[in-house]
C-alpha cells in the first residue's frame, strides 16, 4: 500500500508539472495579414546573373580558379551601382568585400551582416573550361537547355542561373548566394527610397567559407578588430525554417531555428600498429584486426549525452505541439530525463543536438590482398557540443585506445563557439520580424550543427544569430551541396523582405 501510495503521488507530480510548464504556447498566437513581398524581374535577374558566375573554393587555396572570383567583384558594381555610391566599400585580402552604411547615430553600435560568395564543386564540372549559357532565364520562359551529360543529374546546368517553375535553380541559390543579393536588394530598395539607418551597418562577404574561411572571414574579422570596431549584432546562415514534420515528424508547424551557437570539430587519424606479412601466415589479429576493434570501441562508447540551454530553450519552445507523453518527459527532466535523452538518440539529427557525435570516415589497410600491412588507419571526425573541448575528446580517445600500438594524429580541430543571449535586441528583432511573415512558425533558439563563418566574429561580437528565412522542405534542405540546387522565387522574395525589416527596425 506504502509504495502504491507512493506510485501514485509521483504519477501526480508528474502530471502537475507537465499541466503547469510553461510551454510556449504557440496556439494563442494572433495571426494578422502576412505581408506582400513583390519580386521584380530585376531582382531575379541580378540573383541568375550572379549565380552563373562559378566561384568554386578549393581545400588547398593556391589552386583556386580565380578568375570567376575577379568577375563577381566586376559584376556587383554593375549590378547594384546605387548601393557602391552610397557605401564605403573595402578590399580585404583582394577578394574579401566590405561595405559600411552609415547610420544617422554614430553613438549606437553597429550591426553586421555576413554572407559567402563562394560555392562547392559540382562534380564534372571544371570551371575552367565550361562557360555558363549566356542566356538570362526568367519566369515563363517555355525552353530552357537541359543539363549536359556530364550533370545528368541536374534538371539545368549548374550555373545557368534558369528560372523554370518558380524557382531559381544553380550551385549557390541556397548556399549562399541568397543570403548577399537578398541583403543588396534590400538595401538597394531602401537607398532608392532615400533611407538612411539609425546605425550603421556593416556587410562582409568572404569567399572561401567552404574550405575554412581562413583568407575571407578570419582576415575581414581581423581588419574589424584593427579598427576597434565591435558589432550589437552579427546575422549569418546556420538556421532556417524547417517546414512541418521536416524537423521532427510530430511537430506540424514550421520551425524556425536560430542558432544562437555551433558545435567544433576534430579530426583524428589513429595509426594502429601490429604485425605486418604474408595472408599466408596470418597472426591472430593483425593491425586491421586492431583498427576494427577501435572502431567498435569508438562507435559503441560514445561522448555523453546532455541537454545544453539553447536546446532546453528549443524543447520549451516546441513541446507545446507534442503528444503528452513526450510533454511529460520534458517537463520532468528531474525524474524522466534519461527517457528523453533516449528518446533524443534515436535520430541522427536530434541525437546531434544532444552529444558530441562520433563519425566513423575513413579506414586503410592493405593495398594488396595478399599483403597483411604492419599499419593501419582509421579516421574519425567529432562534432563537438558546446561546454565540451577538444582536449575532452582527445583524452576520451586515449582512453579507449589504451592497451593499443597507436599514434594519434590531429588532421583538424576547432572548438565549439560561444553561446549568445537570448535576451537582446538582436534576438528579439528576428522574432519580431518572423511573427509578421510565418506568425504560424515556432521561432526558437539552436545549434548549428555545421560550421559557418560566424565563428571568426567572436571577437567583435558576443551576439551572433545563424539564420535565414528560407521556408525548405526535406527535399529542399537535401539540395544543398547537392544536385539540383535550387531557391523558390517565393523564399527569395521572402529573404528581401525580411532583411530590409531588419534594416529598418534596428
Amino acid at each position: 500500500m506504502v509504495i502504491a501510495a507512493l506510485l501514485v503521488i509521483f504519477i501526480a507530480i508528474l502530471v502537475i508539472r507537465t499541466l503547469t510548464y510553461p510551454f510556449l504556447k504557440t496556439d494563442t498566437v494572433q495571426e494578422g495579414q502576412t505581408p506582400e513581398t513583390p519580386l521584380t524581374e530585376k531582382s531575379i535577374k541580378r540573383f541568375a546573373e550572379g549565380i552563373r558566375i562559378p566561384t568554386v573554393s578549393t581545400e588547398v587555396y593556391e589552386d583556386t580558379y580565380f578568375k570567376p572570383f575577379d568577375d563577381f567583384k566586376v559584376y556587383l558594381p554593375k549590378a547594384y551601382p546605387e548601393i557602391y555610391k552610397a557605401m564605403d566599400t573595402i578590399t580585404v585580402n583582394k577578394y574579401g568585400l566590405v561595405f559600411h552604411w552609415k547610420g544617422k547615430n554614430s553613438d549606437l553600435k553597429p550591426i553586421l551582416f555576413l554572407s559567402h560568395y563562394d560555392v562547392v564543386p559540382v562534380i564534372g564540372y571544371n570551371p575552367e573550361t565550361e562557360t555558363a549559357s549566356d542566356t538570362i532565364f526568367r519566369p515563363g520562359d517555355a525552353v530552357i537547355p537541359p543539363a549536359d551529360t556530364i550533370q545528368s543529374k541536374w534538371d539545368y546546368s549548374p550555373f545557368s542561373g534558369a528560372v523554370a517553375d518558380g524557382r531559381i535553380y544553380g550551385r549557390g541559390t541556397l548556399d549562399m548566394k541568397c543570403m548577399l543579393f537578398s541583403l543588396f536588394e534590400a538595401a538597394d530598395t531602401l537607398i532608392a527610397q532615400g533611407f538612411q539607418p539609425e546605425r550603421d551597418i556593416w556587410f562582409a562577404f568572404g569567399h572561401d567559407e567552404e574550405v575554412g574561411g581562413r583568407q575571407g572571414a578570419i582576415q575581414i574579422a581581423e581588419y574589424f578588430k584593427q579598427q576597434d570596431l565591435t558589432f550589437d549584432a552579427v546575422y549569418d546562415e546556420g538556421g532556417i525554417i524547417a517546414a512541418p514534420g521536416s524537423a521532427l515528424e510530430s511537430i506540424q508547424k514550421p520551425l524556425g531555428l536560430v542558432g544562437i551557437g555551433e558545435k567544433g570539430f576534430l579530426t583524428l587519424r589513429i595509426k594502429v600498429h601490429g604485425i605486418g606479412g604474408h595472408a599466408s601466415m596470418p597472426p591472430a589479429k593483425s593491425s586491421l584486426v586492431y583498427a576494427a576493434e577501435i572502431i567498435e570501441k569508438l562507435n559503441n562508447n560514445q561522448m555523453p549525452s546532455k541537454i545544453i540551454s539553447p536546446i532546453a530553450s528549443f524543447l520549451d519552445n516546441i513541446g507545446g505541439e507534442m503528444n503528452f507523453a513526450s510533454q511529460v518527459a520534458i517537463a520532468n527532466q528531474w525524474a524522466l530525463k534519461p527517457l528523453l535523452i533516449s528518446t533524443f538518440s534515436k535520430s541522427p539529427s536530434s541525437n546531434a543536438l544532444i552529444r558530441t557525435t562520433t563519425a566513423i570516415s575513413m579506414a586503410k589497410g592493405s593495398d594488396a590482398a595478399n599483403v597483411l600491412t604492419s599499419v593501419s588507419e582509421v579516421t574519425v571526425n567529432f562534432r563537438i557540443l558546446p561546454g565540451e573541448t577538444v582536449d575532452d575528446v582527445k583524452k576520451h580517445v586515449d582512453k579507449l585506445c589504451e592497451g593499443y600500438n597507436v599514434e594519434i594524429e590531429t588532421i583538424s580541430a576547432r572548438e565549439p563557439s560561444a553561446i549568445s543571449s537570448l535576451d537582446t535586441r538582436g534576438f528579439e528583432i528576428i522574432k519580431k520580424t518572423m511573427a509578421e511573415l510565418y506568425p504560424k512558425a515556432i521561432v526558437s533558439s539552436y545549434i548549428t550543427i555545421g560550421g559557418t563563418d560566424a565563428y571568426k566574429y567572436q571577437s567583435v561580437s558576443d551576439n551572433i544569430y545563424r539564420f535565414m528565412p528560407l521556408n525548405l522542405s526535406l527535399s529542399e534542405q537535401r539540395s544543398i551541396h547537392n544536385e539540383n540546387e535550387h531557391i523558390t522565387l517565393d523564399n527569395f522574395a521572402k529573404m528581401i523582405w525580411y532583411f530590409k525589416e531588419l534594416m529598418t527596425k534596428y
